[in-house]
């Protein structure tokens, strides 16, 4: 673990993977003290009214809790439809010198967990992709890619929840809507939620 200071809105503690990052969570949630989690891929941000020092002090003592703290209640499991028809599925397929029907098959086999939301209201990076499926972002971005459309790069796949810029591959659409600013929370998916894609 790894912490520096972020500006005057707390400590950026810096980890190894996003297993880590959600046991962080679980512990700074679970503690009586006065701090807020905001998860990243590999990273928490720690605010809090404390002083700085206090803070860091603070953070030291939750360094071992948070190497066995797991969360407090069992997460929730979303199925989510996709039709596998991206324009990137042959590009992944040829990439990774798979089958089309063998870079479905793993992507619909793994259990996903949410680890943060990010990029565009409410997208979010899960963890649990296959290290077959493991290829760069594309070289040249999408200016506009649909909503529903899930897609993956490097290690994380994800769902854009409304249509934006985008530079991940494109496997499919699912028909699902995970965002909706009336709701409380907007965002349907939240961190250390399980989802698991189901071809149809």
């Amino acid at each position: 673990m790894e912490w520096r200071l972020y500006g005057g809105v707390g400590v950026l503690v810096e980890l190894e993977n996003p297993a880590a990052v959600l046991r962080w969570c679980a512990a700074i949630d679970s503690s009586p003290l006065d701090m807020d989690a905001r998860p990243g891929w590999q990273s928490v941000l720690v605010t809090s009214p404390m002083p700085t020092a206090t803070l860091i002090d603070a953070l030291g003592s939750l360094e071992y809790a948070s190497s066995v703290v797991e969360p407090g209640v069992m997460p929730r499991e979303f199925a989510v439809p996709v039709v596998y028809n991206g324009e990137d599925l042959q590009v992944v397929a040829d990439s990774t010198g798979l089958s089309v029907e063998a870079v479905v098959s793993l992507h619909t086999r793994a259990l996903y967990t949410v680890v943060f939301l990010g990029f565009s209201r409410a997208f979010p990076y899960l963890s649990g992709l296959d290290p077959a499926l493991w290829i760069p972002r594309r070289a040249i971005p999408r200016a506009r890619v649909p909503a529903g459309s899930v897609a993956i790069a490097a290690g994380q796949t994800g769902i854009y929840p409304q249509p934006s810029p985008g530079g991940w591959h494109l496997l499919g659409q699912c028909a699902l809507a995970f965002f909706d600013e009336r709701n409380d929370p907007p965002s349907s998916l939240q961190p250390g939620d399980h989802v698991r894609f189901v071809a149809t």
